[in-house]
């Protein structure tokens, strides 16, 4: 299947994929509890320059404002009847910029989890998840993304669905998980793991990876996971920018662009190919890791000593890749200042 991703990846050694969105959506004034999707349609100007931020930033590839686009989450907004059309806004105004911009960007429609808990622990069944996912799936594709891409997702039935939603829409895709309890996902999935399943699906991905979890330390030992287990596409990176701090009210990431630019280098050697960031990272940043990847030599695969030297420490004493439990770690010498 040819498309912009994948002439991409068939020409460069590293793509730089974009970074927060709801961090920057909410330096532009959304309000915690607001459904951001909303936003395609009362606010595009302002979703014009979420999506130009990253591509003047020297993003390659930059995910569209529909994370919590599917009928489950946009119920709790009385919205559950537009899940069509703001997607197919959120990525026209995508298309827009990317087209704008004089040079390749590729339009990667996001979707999410949905927020429900799958059979037998739940009650999301695959058949209702698949139907959610491909209505989400279609509304993106008619608003012109070139790839769909699954973010933050812990369970692997939850991705299987995901995967067969994007093949009834007949659309290239990338799909990422979260490892964010000591160095498994949510529902205990590791690197290792998740391998493995992807290796197995019908429709297989473009590429794979992780975003978000604890910290962009945990996310590159994920990925050195992901090297180790030998996998046959092109990996993902999107680290946090930093740690969550609690400031006068508000939410704050401490990685400063220096660190962030750190962390997309030392991705590139741990075995991403698409290197990017997840909540707290903002245009600086993302310049900031642009610089640093066109300017720094690749190097051999960094220790995990290296790793914490740069970005601070890891949130558990082990990954899971080596049978462990998760035993804690000791927190967190950093040293970055926070960012302001």
């Amino acid at each position: 299947m040819t498309n912009a991703l994948s002439k991409l990846l068939e020409t460069r050694d590293w793509l730089m994929a974009d970074g927060a969105t709801g961090t920057n959506l909410f330096n532009m004034g959304l309000m915690s509890g607001d459904a951001p999707e909303m936003w395609n349609l009362a606010q595009p100007d302002n979703i014009r320059s979420l999506y130009r931020g990253a591509a003047d930033a020297g993003s390659d590839i930059f995910l569209t404002n529909s994370f919590g686009g599917n009928a489950s989450r946009l119920k709790l907004h009385g919205a559950q009847d537009q899940v069509h059309e703001l997607n197919k806004v959120a990525a026209s105004l995508g298309r827009e910029v990317a087209d704008a911009s004089g040079r390749t960007i590729v339009v990667a429609g996001s979707v999410g989890p949905t927020g429900e808990i799958m059979t037998p622990m739940g009650n999301l069944t695959h058949e209702i998840a698949v139907e959610m996912l491909h209505e989400q799936a279609e509304g993106l594709k008619a608003g012109g993304a070139d790839v769909l891409w699954v973010e933050t997702i812990s369970a692997a039935e939850e991705f299987a669905a995901a995967a067969e939603a994007f093949a009834l829409a007949g659309m290239p895709w990338c799909g990422t998980m979260s490892f964010d309890t000591a160095g498994r996902t949510m529902m205990g999935l590791t690197s290792a793991d998740m391998v493995k399943k992807v290796g197995k699906l019908a429709h297989q991905p473009l590429a794979f990876g992780a975003n978000c979890g604890v910290g962009a330390s945990d996310l590159l030992r994920t990925v050195l996971g992901f090297a180790a287990a030998g996998p046959t596409l092109p990996v993902i990176a999107k680290g946090n920018a930093g740690i969550p701090k609690y400031h006068d009210g508000h939410i704050h990431y401490d990685g400063t662009p220096d660190l962030m630019a750190d962390y997309a280098v030392l991705a590139r050697d741990s075995g991403a190919t698409i290197i990017g960031g997840c909540c707290g990272t903002t245009p600086d940043h993302l310049r900031a890791m642009r610089h640093a990847l066109e300017t720094r030599p690749k190097g051999p695969a960094p220790t995990l000593d290296a790793i914490t030297a740069a970005l601070g420490g890891f949130s558990s004493a082990s990954d899971g890749t080596d049978g462990a439990g998760p035993e804690a770690s000791p927190r967190r010498g950093r040293r970055a200042k926070p960012a302001s």
